[in-house]
């Protein structure tokens, strides 16, 4: 049965034409604090604009919502940064992502801060809990969490389950090095157990596995491949491509040919993407890096777009494309500390950048 439905939610994503439906957003999950503080959005033309109904007019049709398990827990340094997504506020934005007529990526953690190839901390609930008792914690949290959203109904239509899982998840249990074979058992038990809740709870939705080493064939490929080999249950390979991180473009399109090749029945998305337009009160980057690989301008910022939305339109098994922290907007705030300035709202003024134009043309606006 469960087989069936899936099958079901796989041809009812197709378009009348044969292809696979594409789906474009981004992950937006600062959204309802932004809106706490009273943030002005504008449009092209300089006027205010309700944001999540703005992004529907841009052509956006899916919402990407990160959910940590406890991020009252989270360094004070995290919090700052936009640490704060529990489940209850998770539901709420959930629900408004609905109400503006757009569907739902639910990005689970597993953690209570930041999850990525550099640190994949274990829960403070989790942290005494041996390999099975781990597994056992994954699968009762994530159909939990599940359940929840399902009652308020806005059971999520894609699951991510784990965030940059490059390096593993929940260490050091399940830490591991990708293009290596030790301990994938007990990766893939993690992997098996959330999932394994996806299904039980969310039939028709499908299941995302992200990764960030899109530049790099070798990991990529050893990964997935290790997937395969230990019978995971997932729908989409999910990648992160930031090209100040990850190579070029046409680097990004051979490995995107190569994983059709190699995983034909994978749809693959761009789970998370963003660049540069300015290095003004960042934090973390210094001004004038990352310029070889574009200028560090707006106009650097939406010829990055327009770059990659046309190498990705050459692959058909590419179907999701997803902006990272599009939301960003310091225009009469203080939401989060220091400036990330790889958003698509101008930090000055709030207006929207021109890379938003460049970005809808990934499904032919």
């Amino acid at each position: 049965m469960r087989r069936l439905l899936l099958l079901i939610t796989l041809f009812s994503a197709l378009t009348v034409s044969g292809q696979p439906k594409r789906y474009l957003g981004g992950d937006v999950s600062m959204i309802p604090s932004y809106e706490n503080q009273g943030t002005v959005y504008k449009n092209f033309d300089g006027k205010p604009v309700r944001l999540l109904p703005f992004l529907k007019q841009q052509g956006w049709n899916m919402i990407r919502v990160r959910l940590f398990v406890d991020p009252q827990n989270a360094p004070e340094e995290h919090k700052g940064e936009g640490v704060c997504q529990d489940l209850r506020y998770v539901t709420a934005l959930c629900r408004q992502i609905r109400k503006s007529g757009m569907q739902v990526m639910l990005d689970f953690h597993y953690s209570d801060t930041w999850a990525d190839p550099a640190k994949q901390f274990t829960p403070k609930r989790w942290a005494l809990c041996d390999r099975q008792t781990m597994a056992d914690s994954v699968y009762a949290y994530t159909r939990a969490s599940l359940l929840a959203l399902k009652k308020a109904g806005v059971v999520p239509e894609m699951i991510q389950v784990g965030n940059e899982i490059t390096n593993g998840m929940l260490w050091p249990t399940g830490k591991l090095n990708p293009a290596g074979d030790e301990n994938w058992d007990t990766v893939t038990d993690l992997l098996k157990a959330g999932c394994r809740a996806c299904r039980e709870v969310c039939p028709q939705s499908q299941i995302i596995i992200h990764t960030e080493k899109a530049g790099d064939w070798d990991v990529t490929k050893s990964y997935y491949q290790h997937l395969r080999r230990y019978g995971v249950d997932y729908d989409i390979i999910g990648l992160s491509y930031y090209p100040m991180w990850h190579g070029t473009i046409p680097n990004l399109g051979e490995n995107l040919r190569r994983l059709n090749r190699l995983f034909p029945d994978k749809p693959v998305m761009i789970v998370e993407t963003a660049a540069y337009y300015s290095h003004e009160r960042d934090p973390w980057a210094k001004p004038g890096q990352y310029s070889e690989f574009q200028e560090i301008s707006p106009e650097g910022q939406a010829a990055f777009t327009r770059e990659l939305v046309a190498e990705l339109q050459k692959h058909h098994n590419v179907t999701g494309l997803f902006w990272w922290f599009p939301e960003e907007n310091a225009f009469g705030n203080e939401v989060t500390k220091g400036w990330l300035n790889r958003g698509l709202f101008d930090n000055h003024t709030g207006q929207v950048l021109p890379a938003m134009k460049e970005f809808g043309r990934f499904i032919g606006l």
